[in-house]
């Protein structure tokens, strides 16, 4: 099965390794499944980096270098986001007007991938699953 890993995912992976679920643990685990992270998530996860508390501090505290870093040693498939997924139309359409969702959503839909996520918002969407419903 071909999973495209929603930007949540990446933010535990880095930011709470030991906070996933044990459905979602087995289904991170199972052999059979073929991982994608896409540089759209990437460019997300850049973009919420530079963002600053009132303090000063970045709201996130790792770098989305670091993440690339880590991903290079998991057995994942960098998805880049090409004219195609841009120019493509997501067939069924949300409910809300998130542009990573949407991004991430066509390119699952293009790709023929599966976006794993925990977002209430894109559980429902016919492209999305959790991870319970996987395993």
């Amino acid at each position: 099965m071909r999973i495209l890993l929603d930007t949540s995912y990446l933010f535990n992976f880095m930011d709470r390794p030991g906070m996933f679920l044990n459905s979602e643990r087995r289904v991170l685990a199972a052999r059979r499944m073929n991982f994608h992270v896409s540089t759209v998530s990437i460019w997300e996860m850049h973009l919420k980096h530079n963002v600053r508390h009132r303090s000063g501090e970045h709201k996130s505290r790792f770098s989305p270098g670091d993440v690339v870093v880590a991903l290079q040693d998991q057995d994942i498939t960098f998805l880049p986001m090409t004219v195609r997924h841009a120019a493509s139309r997501l067939e069924l359409p949300l409910g809300h007007k998130d542009p990573f969702d949407e991004l991430l959503l066509v390119q699952a839909q293009e790709e023929g991938l599966l976006l794993l996520t925990v977002d209430r918002r894109l559980v429902e969407h016919p492209l999305a699953v959790e991870a319970h419903e996987l395993g």
